[in-house]
């Protein structure tokens, strides 16, 4: 091969590696970033040792399932689960069900106080909810005493807690995928005698099928991630979420022994939302951006 040869081949192999193999080669260091906790997880959870500091990124000491029987055995993991499971689930669909109901209101009729309405639920959102921790405590130090069952260690007194946040996000993003239908719909549904109601309930939810999916799965990980509030409101063992009792497992001088355990209890608190965003994934791309289109 001649010099010229050899220096055309060089020069192809630079532009490849500047228009493609570059972008290749961060994809494949990206995807090594985001893998490395997940396997340092597995490994720890089928570390037989299950201490922190014998746990490798590949398992040399063997494999065993041990963690997981001991998750069950020594703590109210299974009690968690279905707390989680049923606080995260019922907050998700009231969250998307009010919040379709309020971004319906806001798109299709005009009313006074319309626009307030809406500024006022976007300046709610600058504001953390924790920052009202103090006088929600003592509100609901009142309300325990009056009625227990939807005060502290409830699962029902957190689930209206965090209703009361969850209008804001999600309406101004329904609102977005109801201002892209036509009118017309809405039109000739009322020539042909039907209420609102029907209008909503019967026409609109088909349509906007894809931006419900997206609320409800971003609703659904907000909830089950959430720990600053449940943290202080559910004490007892039996009441508490998935986020609050993993976390007791690493307190104190406990972290390096439970580590195993919490690895393990880690993984299986990933099947949920693993299964929600699997169930609702083709929903998902058309519901972001349909959205984003007219606001």
């Amino acid at each position: 091969m001649t010099t010229l040869n050899l220096n055309q081949a060089r020069q192809r192999r630079g532009r490849w590696f500047a228009q493609v193999g570059g972008r290749h080669l961060v994809a494949v260091l990206a995807v090594l970033f985001s893998l490395f906790p997940i396997v340092f997880v597995v490994s720890a959870a089928l570390n037989p040792l299950g201490t922190l500091s014998t746990t490798e990124l590949v398992p040399t000491g063997g494999v065993s399932l041990d963690n997981v029987g001991g998750l069950f055995e020594r703590t109210a993991f299974g009690r968690w689960f279905l707390n989680s499971l049923l606080i995260a689930g019922v907050a998700a669909f009231a969250s998307v069900f009010l919040s379709a109901l309020a971004a319906y209101a806001f798109s299709r009729m005009r009313f006074r106080g319309r626009r307030v309405g809406l500024l006022s639920l976007l300046l709610v959102q600058m504001f953390p909810q924790f920052l009202a921790i103090v006088a929600i405590y003592l509100i609901f130090g009142t309300i325990t005493d009056l009625w227990p069952s939807i005060g502290f260690n409830t699962p029902w007194g957190l689930l209206l807690l965090y209703l009361g946040g969850a209008l804001g996000v999600n309406t101004w993003l329904m609102k977005g995928f109801f201002d892209t239908l036509p009118r017309e719909l809405d039109e000739s549904a009322t020539m042909d005698g039907a209420s609102h109601a029907q209008v909503f309930f019967r026409i609109m939810l088909p349509l906007v099928a894809p931006i419900l999916a997206v609320a409800g799965l971003l609703a659904f990980i907000g909830t089950i991630n959430e720990f600053l509030m449940a943290n202080v409101f559910l004490t007892s063992s039996d009441s508490k979420t998935l986020a609050v009792g993993m976390y007791g497992l690493l307190e104190g001088n406990e972290r390096n022994n439970n580590f195993g355990i919490f690895a393990a209890g880690t993984l299986l608190t990933a099947i949920p939302t693993v299964l929600v965003f699997q169930f609702l994934q083709r929903y998902i791309v058309s519901g972001l951006t349909s959205g984003a289109v007219k606001g």
